[in-house]
């Protein structure tokens, strides 16, 4: 076991034994985790998510596309899911639209049987990279492999950090 998995260990256990929030906890059990980002070069809300991200623990890979369309076709994101970006786990997870991090940490440390990915439908105001001092509750949908969905989290606040 590598010193980085050790200390994000033994961070996860302090931060436990503490109390401390979520968000650090979320930061620590990501450390290195990458995430392929595929958007469009002009959207400025997209970089604001992959900010978010990478302040999470995220490592990110953009790739700005000029079909964006075709990578949601490519992998299979209904309309009905689709957002401005689409993200990629290296395990091959999708993540469509402006998921908080610590949502796309929890889904990857136990990633439910069946699931393909989570999807912010559309730009729900107040998410990550959508803030503009405005918030609107939020379903994000939970992705299943054949195509059903489901609540995975109902965010409420805009407490992402």
């Amino acid at each position: 076991m590598n010193k980085t998995v050790i200390g994000a260990i033994a961070a996860l256990g302090l931060a436990a034994a503490v109390g401390v929030g979520w968000s650090m906890q979320a930061e620590d059990a990501v450390a290195g985790a990458s995430l392929k980002v595929y958007k469009s070069a002009t959207c400025g809300c997209c970089g604001d998510w992959i900010k978010h991200m990478q302040r999470v623990g995220f490592d990110v890979d953009v790739d700005n596309v000029s079909n964006i369309v075709g990578i949601k076709s490519e992998y299979g994101i209904d309309s009905r899911l689709q957002s401005c970006h689409t993200a990629v786990s290296e395990e091959g997870y999708i993540f469509e639209g402006h998921i908080p991090g610590k949502t796309v940490t929890a889904f990857l440390d136990n990633p439910p049987a069946g699931a393909k990915g989570l999807a912010a439908p559309g730009m729900p105001m107040g998410s990550p990279g959508m803030e503009m001092g405005k918030f609107k509750p939020y379903d994000v949908l939970l992705v299943n492999a054949d195509g059903s969905t489901s609540v995975f989290q109902r965010v409420e606040t805009p407490d992402y950090e």
